[in-house]
């Protein structure tokens, strides 16, 4: 006999121990709400028909079920990575879980974590003012900034700067808007949370603005279930109604057959987004929720969940959801139950054994208080509590001015020598031809000279080196910030400085310890307990910390810094959203003066056009994902001719004027009156550029962004119809000799048809080349390889002394393959071998693809899920004929992670 039959208003307090047992989703039991009266012949093919709708059910229950169990295997690395860098308390519960499946990724984890300790420790040296921090060298920095540029678009994430299109009923508030960017990134780390704000803040909005970011954002419209009190069950649905009308709602309650009727028509018929029920319904109809895979449940009014012995808190436990949310208005008590049933809620795969957890408690020397407040530095990840006291005060827009600098004449001599050394590139003698990742390498040298030249080996003079007044006018930004600072000091103000690169925070340590200003430091090498004290440090009343210096990618969520009211981006981060996150450290509510963001731009190179292609990615952010749809309609990685169009802007002032110094006046150093200047023109540029920006519509920008990426224009001009001779001739580099060609059909044949006999002219013989892996985007090898592979056939050819190949082509590209011939020949030239970390990392990327996967398995692959369905492994394999089921089914979970590496990816999956 089921729940719903015997279910009563007192069944909450009945020990019931079916209310502990594991989700089924396969049992057997009739309809337990069908009345038992109805029975006579025509009952028989009424009771086959249900029987094998039943039937049908529990498969598709089942297999929802299975879908899930895969999302969450996909997320519990994130997870543990995400919670062990908060504090060992996490590792030390996850440890005294038996479950095997956790153990093996706990083992993968550390597997990966000694591999990268490894890789640290081979390079370790020491230097600088980070003590034991390691500086990083020229060399690996500039490999990362290499990624990024390449990899910025693939950035999976979603930050909202206003009220959503799709919340329809009214505008949400500032803070509402930050509370629905932090649920968001609770998700994208899966883990569970609880929004803990003071009643009256909408936290019902909130939560619904949440489930529509996972229903226009991620696609992912349910099944959500929200356990609330009965007396709530009303609003819930109205405000679900006015907010976002296009939720399916099912209210679930009523008396014994109106929900007879609910649950067979639409509950198991899945006709719904989102349950609404109320904790004593749940409790009787548990036995029909419990079938469900949901996405989301979210429990209003939290501390009936915070006794662990009751009856709602077990059964919530049984159900299965990829994730749990929870409310309330209450703050958190200091009663150790009470935070043992949250975190077994939130994250029953670490604190999943009471014993356990008490033993940990009985063994600490500390006091009941000092332990719960440790647990509370563990909840409060997973914790948004804000008081009305806090949101009504009117948090200040935070003001935001550009700084237009010039650079220095250390900084245009090293500027020309990066154009000059890949003359044709910047001119654009390539065309279509040319390598992206040449070009990116171009502009990532030209931002570095932009931010100070030192951070060229060699640019730097010495030895012997000294941290000298020459650090600071060697670099028209260093020239900025030195005034800067001064005045900002002055005013009481204390100030944050971000940079993309982590060699120009040690610039600004080493140019902090000359100037006498105390300093915190966070990077992307900082361990959490030094990030934490540092932040603890520059955040405690009377801190004598002036400065804090971050990279802007280290300096993200999870950093409060609102003890600074001035934040200096000393460079742009290729992803806008991340500066904005930055500033954000500062600016967030607790900021009780006005946030001033500074950011320095060099003028007339390519700095312009990185912070212009950034003010275009926010506006189609705000016109596009703010619209609900999809972020990765609003993605588009910089194309050759926009890079082009960087590296070329700017440059012919650097060729027709060398001596331009930009912010300097005639003898080198930024007077008081060309500071007050530049100040006052970044304040009107900014104003310009953002009221130009606002008033661009979609249409607009996309049509701006074509135009305005052209490779062939400067400053209004056109050069598409005629070149420009810019002081070296740079638009028209010497013409390189081509060699003659012949060509005779009778030869071409006579050479094709010769399949014995002596061959003519034999080359001498060279020992085999290194064997290499083809990598084609569907096999989803990883882009290291590559390199990996390009460097040991670098090496092999340079021992050989082999000379790189001129490709094959057309003769009307002669030009351009005889430049990728000379760049090849000069990769040879420069080539090291591989490394025993490298043989080795280069073996282990060969085997984490899929090598063995040709063009016919992959179309066969998609040809079967097509037909199947994406998770029907075992009829997929049928149609590829040289895979099983367990290849497919690791296949396809790659596959369906990384489908968009594939070349015309939208024709697959529009297929599937």
């Amino acid at each position: 006999m089921s729940g719903a039959n015997t279910a009563g208003a007192g069944d909450s307090a009945m020990p019931d121990t079916s209310m502990i047992d594991t989700p089924d989703y396969t049992d057997t039991e009739s309809n337990p709400t069908r009345d038992p009266s109805v029975a006579g012949d025509a009952g028989t093919d009424g009771r086959k028909k249900r029987w094998e709708g039943n039937q049908l059910r529990k498969s598709m229950f089942g297999k929802k079920h299975d879908r899930l169990g895969q999302d969450k295997d996909d997320d519990t690395i994130r997870r543990f990575r995400y919670l062990l860098g908060l504090t060992d308390l996490f590792r030390h519960f996850i440890d005294t879980n038996p479950d095997p499946k956790i153990r093996r990724v706990m083992e993968e984890i550390d597997r990966q974590d000694q591999e990268e300790a490894a890789h640290k420790a081979g390079s370790k040296r020491k230097g600088g003012a980070g003590g034991e921090r390691r500086r990083r060298t020229e060399k690996e920095e500039d490999a990362e900034l290499l990624r990024q540029g390449k990899h910025v678009d693939d950035e999976d994430r979603t930050i909202f700067r206003e009220s959503p299109s799709f919340i329809q009923g009214g505008e949400m508030r500032d803070y509402q808007v930050a509370g629905l960017n932090w649920l968001v990134n609770l998700h994208e780390n899966g883990i569970s949370g609880i929004l803990a704000d003071e009643m009256g803040l909408g936290k019902t909005l909130q939560t619904i603005s949440f489930l529509g970011y996972l229903r226009f954002v991620q696609g992912i419209t349910g099944p959500h279930l929200i356990a609330v009190p009965k007396s709530t069950l009303d609003n819930w649905a109205r405000e679900l109604s006015k907010w976002i009308p296009e939720i399916e709602v099912l209210v679930l309650q009523g008396a014994k057959e109106e929900r007879h009727d609910l649950i067979n028509n639409r509950l198991l018929e899945e006709k719904f987004d989102v349950c609404i029920s109320s904790y004593e319904m749940i409790l009787r109809e548990k036995s029909h929720l419990k079938k469900f895979a949901w996405e989301y449940i979210i429990i209003d009014e939290a501390h009936r969940i915070k006794n662990e012995e009751s009856s709602l808190a077990q059964i919530i436990r049984v159900f299965n959801s990829r994730n749990r949310l929870l409310i309330t208005g209450t703050p958190l008590q200091n009663n150790l139950h009470e935070l043992w049933a949250l975190l077994n809620f939130l994250l029953p795969d670490v604190f999943g054994d009471s014993e356990a957890f008490d033993q940990w408690f009985n063994n600490q020397d500390a006091d009941q208080d000092t332990v719960v407040q440790q647990l509370h530095r563990v909840l409060r990840p997973f914790l948004l509590r804000r008081v009305k006291s806090d949101v009504e005060k009117s948090l200040l827009p935070k003001k935001e001015i550009n700084l237009y600098v010039g650079m220095s004449e250390m900084q245009i001599k090293w500027y020309r020598n990066i154009i000059e050394k890949d003359i044709d590139a910047v001119n654009g003698a390539g065309g279509k031809k040319e390598s992206k990742t040449r070009l990116l390498n171009i502009v990532m040298q030209l931002r570095k000279c932009c931010n100070h030249p030192y951070l060229f080996d060699g640019a730097e003079p010495g030895p012997p080196y000294t941290t000298d007044e020459h650090l600071v006018y060697n670099a028209a930004k260093m020239t900025m910030l030195d005034k800067l600072l001064k005045k900002m000091q002055a005013q009481g103000s204390r100030v944050l400085i971000f940079s993309q690169m982590s060699r120009v925070l040690d610039i600004l340590e080493d140019y902090s310890v000359m100037r006498g200003y105390q300093y915190c430091r966070i990077d992307g090498s900082t361990a959490h307990e030094d990030r934490i004290a540092a932040i603890d440090e520059y955040n405690k009343p009377e801190s004598e910390k002036f400065l804090f210096l971050l990279t802007t990618r280290a300096g993200g969520l999870g950093i409060n810094l609102t003890s600074a009211d001035i934040v200096v981006l000393f460079d742009s981060d290729w992803n806008p959203q991340a500066d904005l996150q930055a500033m954000d450290r500062a600016h967030r509510i607790g900021q009780t003066k006005q946030v001033v963001v500074f950011r320095f731009v060099t003028e007339k190179a390519i700095e312009e056009k990185v912070l212009e292609r950034a003010a275009q990615k926010l506006r189609l952010d705000q016109l596009v994902i703010q619209q609900g749809r999809t972020q990765q309609q609003a993605k588009q990685a910089a194309s050759k001719d926009e890079l082009l169009g960087m590296i070329q802007h700017g440059a012919e002032n650097i060729f027709n004027d060398s001596k331009e110094g930009g912010a300097f006046s005639k003898d080198g150093e930024l007077t008081e009156t060309d500071f007050d200047d530049i100040l006052r023109q970044g304040e009107e540029k900014t104003k310009q550029m953002n009221a130009k920006y606002e008033k661009l519509g979609l249409d607009d920008l996309q049509k701006f962004s074509t135009e305005s990426a052209s490779a062939y224009e400067w400053n209004g001009e056109s050069f598409i119809n005629r070149k420009k001779d810019i002081g070296i001739n740079w638009i028209n580099p010497a013409k390189r000799e081509r060699k003659e060609q012949s060509y005779s059909m009778d030869k071409y044949y006579r050479n094709a048809l010769m399949t014995g006999g002596p061959r003519p002219d034999p080359k001498p013989k060279v020992p085999r080349a290194p064997k290499q892996q083809a990598m084609h985007d569907y096999q989803f090898f990883d882009s290291r390889l590559g390199f990996l592979q390009d460097k040991e056939t670098a090496w092999f050819r340079k021992e050989n002394n082999l000379k790189a190949p001129l490709v094959d082509g057309e003769e009307d590209t002669l030009e351009q393959r005889t430049a990728d011939q000379e760049l090849e020949q000069q990769a040879i030239d420069e080539a090291e071998p591989l490394t025993e970390k490298e043989q080795a990392e280069k073996e282990k990327l060969t085997n984490e693809g899929f090598g063995e996967w040709n063009k016919r398995d992959f179309q066969q692959f998609v040809n079967g899920s097509a037909k199947y369905g994406r998770n029907n492994y075992d009829t997929i394999a049928l149609e590829v004929d040289s895979k099983d089921a367990n290849e497919i089914k690791k296949y396809a979970k790659v596959f369906w992670k990384k489908y968009q590496q594939i070349q015309n990816w939208e024709k697959h999956i529009a297929a599937i």
